[in-house]
């Protein structure tokens, strides 16, 4: 038999593929009226002024959460360390060689919210030989950096009062705009009570008669309340009492500082330093100056 012939397949075609339409770009139309607005917009959100205000709001909005719970008229003060007392406008130091080279021009740009540094007490003499070695230095810069400064001098009841003036006043020369020289009394030293008042007595007297200013005494609470309450009254008081929101003195304490932390931290000082409020507004500060 004659083999069957073979049947060639057939191929299929393969459907034609369509081309995709490709859709016309709808294009976009902004008014004029939108074109000023985004314009404006991003002067905004460029605007320094804008970001002011936003740290602004963020920085009373953190203060306001990390002082949940505190005091609000005791409240801790993050830059400084310290707790500072609520109610006060005019803040200041007090310093000596411990704090060894200070740079004025930080402590003077030191600020944390409406807290900074307008005045400085100084350390310059002790007794009747010392003289604080950063005195001098101190006494010059601060002022410079736009500090109004003060001298004080640590006086020994043990010895003459009158011999601790005149030395204090041979190294210090006060000049208009300082703050009033400052006696720094803090114990008795083996002397008794009488035997101190007279000499800080003298001391003052003759401060008072070469300078034509009564100086500032300073002091601690606890000595105060022990031995110079009620001996002299006539003269402005500069009292250390720490770690308090209140200085718990009678109202009739002719006081005008008030010493409340010796811890604080402040920007160009390397070592912890006694922080101070004003008892008064700038004005009254200014009229306690030097005229």
């Amino acid at each position: 038999m004659p083999a069957p012939e073979k049947k060639t397949p057939v191929r299929k075609k393969a459907p034609a593929r369509k081309k995709p339409v490709v859709k016309a770009k709808q294009q976009t139309n902004f008014s004029p009226q939108w074109i000023v607005a985004i314009g404006a917009l991003l002067l905004i959100l460029l605007s320094p002024f804008y970001y002011g205000y936003i740290l602004k709001f963020g920085s009373a909005t953190w203060r306001w959460i990390m002082d949940a719970g505190e005091d609000t008229h005791y409240r801790k003060y993050k830059d400084f360390a310290i707790h500072i007392p609520d109610g006060y406008t005019v803040y200041g130091i007090d310093v000596s060689s411990y704090q060894g080279r200070i740079n004025w021009k930080q402590v003077k740009a030191m600020r944390e919210g409406d807290v900074h540094i307008s005045f400085a007490f100084i350390k310059a003499t002790e007794g009747v030989l010392s003289v604080d070695p950063y005195f001098q230095r101190n006494w010059r810069e601060a002022p410079k950096a736009g500090i109004m400064c003060g001298a004080y001098h640590f006086f020994l009841p043990q010895k003459s009062g009158v011999w601790q003036a005149k030395f204090f006043l041979q190294t210090v020369k006060t000049e208009k705009g300082d703050l009033p020289m400052v006696v720094d009394i803090e114990r008795l030293y083996r002397t008794s009570p009488e035997k101190m008042r007279e000499q800080l007595e003298s001391f003052i007297k003759t401060i008072e008669t070469r300078t034509g200013i009564k100086p500032i005494i300073y002091t601690n609470l606890k000595f105060y309340q022990d031995y110079l309450e009620g001996y002299f009254d006539g003269y402005t008081l500069w009292i250390a009492h720490y770690y308090q929101p209140k200085l718990l003195v009678s109202n009739k304490t002719n006081w005008k500082f008030w010493q409340h932390s010796d811890k604080a931290h402040v920007n160009g000082i390397n070592h912890v330093v006694d922080f101070n409020v004003f008892k008064g507004d700038s004005t009254e500060f200014e009229k306690l100056l030097v005229p």
